[in-house]
């Protein structure tokens, strides 16, 4: 079963910096891609980023473009969020996932990290 840990969650001035880390591990799987996406109180899980494990290619939500930055290590399994410029509308619980088409085939997600950006 691929299993992910996150870390490098916390409490950030605005303006300030923090940068997110998610290990995928659990046996033997080919991943297609990993992301993040994020969720405040009363608001839907939002889609953040992503990156294609194959080719790094990567896509941003709109609000994040030109401040946060994912990239991936692929010898450690491991998919970085680099957040600059922090917003207090940052502030959310962020989650990490991993997909792999198969085979075998898996979506998994890691039990959030808590940012808080405050003003």
């Amino acid at each position: 079963q691929v299993q992910l840990v996150e870390s490098g969650g916390g409490l950030v001035q605005a303006g300030g910096s923090l940068r997110l880390s998610c290990a995928a591990s659990g046996g033997i799987f080919t991943t297609y891609a990993m992301g993040w996406s994020r969720q405040s109180p009363g608001n839907d899980r939002d889609f953040v980023a992503r990156i294609d494990w194959s080719n790094g290619r990567t896509n941003y939500a709109d609000s994040v473009k030109g401040r946060f930055t994912v990239s991936r290590d692929h010898a450690k399994n491991t998919v970085y969020l680099q957040m600059n410029s922090l917003r207090p509308e940052d502030t959310a619980v962020y989650y990490c996932n991993a997909v792999g088409i198969g085979p075998p085939a898996f979506d998994s997600w890691g039990q959030g990290t808590q940012v808080t950006v405050s003003s």
